[in-house]
């Protein structure tokens, strides 16, 4: 799809509605004008709503987002609702392609197309698709703003739900964008949910097609409503981050929260920033009690001046996961859904109250009321599956501004110098191999465990038919567009460029035993502060062939401080901290056969591969045993 130049916004002035003209013109972006007169051509969108950085723009998208019945008020002021198409409530990653020239290709596992089929495709796709609509243009900044590692954004989109959900989740962009001195420096966006049905979802799911285009840093996206296919800002812009980033090779854009935690004494706070697969524990971990929180989800990382690791979260709000979400677990975002604010809610059951329940909530779940599948009852049977629908979907999520929070860091939310971080978390749904926690040996050591994280599939991708553990490199499978290699390598580049470099932390929430999980929700609230207390040489710690592991004393010292006196048991110990090395074993060879053919794959990997085999045969061989505890280790 190329952009036209020879169109004259002056001719599609009348598609703006009033003084929104005048907005675009200000900017003087010849490139800007070109996409937007390509987009107006092609999608036919009965008027034209953009958005500059005002307070009336954004109540104008709330209130359009209802009027046009996308969202709907709840009973707890500022609260609205959201559904997506049945068909339409996770990411699609069958239908995400990257756009590639004819005879490239891309790693294991990405869904790629030849750029110039795809772009015919999804302009067919788009052409009309807004008729009797309208267009929203609405600009953002990705990062702080006034800061080396902002990337200016445009999204264009018919969805006023969309821009709502962006709005609270992103830094307004309009005077960013018009202090752009490269004009061609910015990401850009198309979104259409389509054609609507009579629940005003996007009708034709069969036709969703999210493509990433890498060549011009635009991302088109159609027939979907669901956040991660058509929030370009998030996902989307995620994968084109990683490509610039690893283009250059001197940052790293990351799917990782940033929090800061303090020892159980209080007094200094150490930003750790962390990357997990979707609903694995990332944003309990980003906001358990006490930390402060910057970001949950994608972050962008530069060297500072002074040789340490700086990030900054791109974002300046939460599309969380909300299953489970309950009082006891999650205390600070659970008060957060249950007071006034701003927040939607998507794919939540509702009552005739306009209360919202969700799987996991803590409350009792009423027998009737509306969901994603439209009206419900306790039993009601999935049509195409013939299985039970619950309440709300696995996938259900809630959108609000961190800020919100009370535990915020609002000091350092937008920094436009970001956070120094002195240790990264990496984990995943991992039921019978990794301890709790294992700090690893070096930085090579932790980028090999960061590509080798390994997760039990959930509910936040679509088609979802396996129980089998799938692998994803810093929990950032899903939305790489380079090659592994290539990736992998530049983090460990990055890290060795560094004066001051990060530990790093690997972490298991749902290691099992006989179907039960060997540690609470909770509990990660021990490993952190072992984790922090170690970045400041403050534990000591057993090593092993797979990191350093806590000594029992120090566990049950942090255990009694932060669970009022709670005793932590050897045996609890002993059963989530052994060594399960032919577990392990079987794990390492599982790398091996999927990165053995990957182009450009660092040495250092493979070497870490063969230390921690080297050393944990030696360990079998000298206790006489395939599970090792960890008292034998000190």
């Amino acid at each position: 799809m190329n952009i036209d130049y020879n169109l004259r916004l002056e001719d599609f002035k009348n598609k703006f509605c009033e003084g929104d003209y005048e907005k675009i013109t200000k900017l003087n972006n010849k490139k800007l004008n070109a996409i937007i007169c390509t987009a107006i051509s092609i999608m036919e969108p009965n008027d034209v709503v953009v958005c500059d950085d005002s307070k009336e723009d954004e109540e104008r998208i709330r209130k359009l987002s209802i009027e046009r019945f996308e969202e709907w008020p709840l009973a707890t002021p500022g609260h609205t609702l959201h559904y997506d198409h049945f068909l339409d409530l996770a990411r699609d990653k069958g239908n995400t392609k990257t756009l590639l020239p004819k005879g490239e290709t891309l790693s294991r596992g990405l869904v790629t197309e030849e750029r110039e089929k795809g772009l015919k495709e999804i302009e067919e796709l788009m052409r009309g698709c807004m008729k009797n609509k309208s267009m929203i243009i609405a600009f953002f900044c990705l990062g702080p703003q006034k800061s080396e590692f902002a990337i200016s954004a445009v999204q264009i989109t018919d969805s006023f739900y969309v821009a709502h959900s962006e709005m609270i989740l992103y830094r307004k962009g309009y005077e960013e964008f018009s202090r752009l001195k490269d004009k061609d420096n910015f990401f850009y966006f198309w979104h259409s949910a389509g054609e609507l049905d009579h629940q005003y979802n996007s009708k034709n799911t069969n036709k969703r097609r999210i493509y990433i285009d890498p060549m011009e840093e635009r991302v088109f996206s159609v027939n979907n409503q669901y956040a991660g296919n058509s929030l370009a800002c998030k996902k989307l812009a995620l994968r084109l981050g990683i490509h610039r980033a690893n283009k250059k090779g001197d940052w790293l854009c990351e799917h990782m929260f940033i929090s800061g935690y303090s020892p159980i004494k209080g007094g200094r706070v150490t930003y750790f920033a962390g990357a997990y697969p979707s609903a694995c524990g990332k944003t309990s971990t980003a906001m358990i009690p006490g930390a402060r929180i910057v970001g949950d989800d994608i972050a962008y990382i530069r060297k500072g001046k002074d040789g340490e690791m700086r990030a900054v979260n791109i974002e300046q709000g939460i599309f969380g996961i909300i299953q489970d979400v309950n009082e006891k677990d999650d205390p600070e975002i659970y008060k957060v859904l249950t007071s006034p604010r701003e927040c939607i809610f998507s794919n939540v059951l509702v009552n005739d109250k306009k209360e919202v329940f969700w799987q996991g909530c803590g409350k009792e779940i009423p027998n009737e009321g509306y969901n994603h599948s439209g009206l419900w009852r306790k039993g009601k049977k999935n049509p195409i599956t013939g299985d039970e629908i619950p309440c709300s979907h696995g996938n259900a999520r809630f959108t609000i501004k961190i800020d919100a929070l009370h535990n915020a860091d609002l000091e350092h939310l937008h920094d436009p110098k970001g956070v120094r971080i002195d240790g990264i978390l990496y984990g995943g749904r991992d039921p019978e191999t990794l301890p709790p926690c294992a700090e690893c040996l070096s930085w090579n050591h932790g980028v090999a465990t960061g590509a080798m994280i390994e997760s039990v599939p959930t509910a936040a991708t679509i088609g979802n038919t396996t129980t089998k553990p799938v692998s994803s490199p810093m929990a950032n499978m899903d939305f790489l567009i380079v090659k592994l290699g290539k990736y992998i390598s530049n983090h460990i580049k990055f890290g060795n460029s560094l004066k001051h470099c990060p530990r790093v932390l690997s972490t298991n929430y749902f290691l099992q035993k006989d179907g039960k999980y060997l540690n609470t929700k909770r509990d990660k609230d021990v490993w952190l502060a072992w984790f922090e207390g170690r970045c400041h040489n403050e534990f000591d710690a057993i090593k092993t062939p797979i990191g350093y592991l806590p000594k029992l004393e120090d566990l049950q010292t942090l255990f009694a401080a932060k669970f009022n006196g709670r005793k932590y048991t050897q045996e609890e110990y002993v059963e989530q901290f052994s060594v399960r090395a032919d577990k392990y074993l079987e794990k390492i060879e599982r790398m091996r056969g999927l990165y053995k053919d990957e182009e450009g794959m660092p040495k250092e990997f493979f070497d870490e591969l063969d230390r921690m085999e080297r050393e944990l045969k030696e360990l079998i061989k000298k206790h006489n045993k395939t599970t090792i505890s960890p008292l034998e280790l000190c």
